[in-house]
């Protein structure tokens, strides 16, 4: 069932469209990645849905919403780099958070008991934040931002700033979550997005360069791809491989030479003779699966 219908949603900034009549729909639970380099125009999108940002052109409409009604109360919302009141606890800070969504004292107190041991803090309810590592912030957080229980979670690069102890809790934790809301998050780590989310939303210079499920663009997209590691540097072999027919592109990441192959088979057998008729120096030869970033760049390319 459809949650939320976004409708040629634009946003300018002295004339220049930072988002540029996007459109989408989201489904019930499900877990959707809003991926893309930096300025593609993710915060944006993130902070006009969370209703910080009110929209240059275009709609946002929640399911059975009434006409005009403020849609603010069905979303949560983390920033990127959200703000604590540090000599707060985080019990103390979850209470605070209730009460401005309007929720009675009982019942805030109730809720701030069931999220912190819900993301895991339990221990560190009555701790003064200050106290608190990077994980547990992003943590408390995401307990500020589902305090009011909303029907949509966004999160905006939930994890690009901690280490990565803290980056697989909050993924761990997003992983439970999505199976009670609908979650959006940002991100430019394709390896997250590829591990928790259900569905991506590929962003490019503000608008929505492709959709769909992770299956759905691996088949359009997915090319066959080898991998070549040499003892030392690659950019010696890379122009000899990209005259091969069945090549159609490469790159080179120090010692590894990444190669995207046209007929997998016969990439295979030309590179091997060629490699063994000249004694490369190579130490590993793989056969891999396109990743994310490979679909994403070939996309942006198009």
């Amino acid at each position: 069932m459809t949650l939320l219908t976004v409708s040629n949603l634009t946003k300018v900034y002295d004339k220049k469209a930072a988002v540029d009549h996007v459109s989408f729909t989201f489904q019930k639970g499900k877990c959707i990645a809003l991926i893309g380099p930096n300025g593609a125009g993710k915060t944006t999108i993130l902070r006009t849905l969370s209703g910080i940002l009110t929209p240059t052109t275009g709609s946002v409409t929640f399911a059975d919403n009434e006409k005009n009604e403020d849609i603010r109360k069905w979303i949560g919302y983390l920033p990127q780099y959200p703000v604590f009141y540090s000599w707060m606890t985080g019990k103390e800070f979850l209470v605070y958070a209730a009460k401005l969504a309007y929720t009675p004292k009982a019942e805030a107190e109730k809720r701030a008991v069931e999220l912190l041991k819900k993301v895991g803090i339990e221990e560190a309810g009555d701790q003064h934040i200050s106290k608190y590592s990077g994980g547990m912030k992003q943590r408390l957080g995401i307990a500020q931002a589902t305090i009011h229980k909303p029907k949509l979670l966004l999160l905006d690069e939930p994890v690009s700033s901690l280490d990565p102890i803290g980056r697989r809790e909050v993924l761990t934790l997003m992983e439970e979550l999505k199976q009670e809301m609908t979650i959006l998050f940002s991100t430019h780590i394709l390896g997250d997005a590829d591990e928790v989310s259900d569905e991506l939303l590929l962003l490019h210079q503000g608008k929505i360069v492709e959709s769909g499920t992770m299956a759905e663009l691996r088949k359009k997209y997915q090319t066959a791809k080898i991998e070549l590691e040499f003892q030392h540097d690659s950019i010696p072999y890379q122009a000899k491989v990209n005259a091969m027919a069945s090549i159609e592109s490469s790159y080179v990441d120090q010692n590894m030479l990444h190669v995207n192959a046209i007929d997998i088979t016969q990439a295979r057998q030309d590179i091997l003779h060629v490699a063994s008729a000249e004694n490369w120096p190579l130490t590993s030869f793989s056969l891999n699966r396109a990743s994310l970033e490979d679909m994403f760049m070939k996309v942006v390319k198009r």
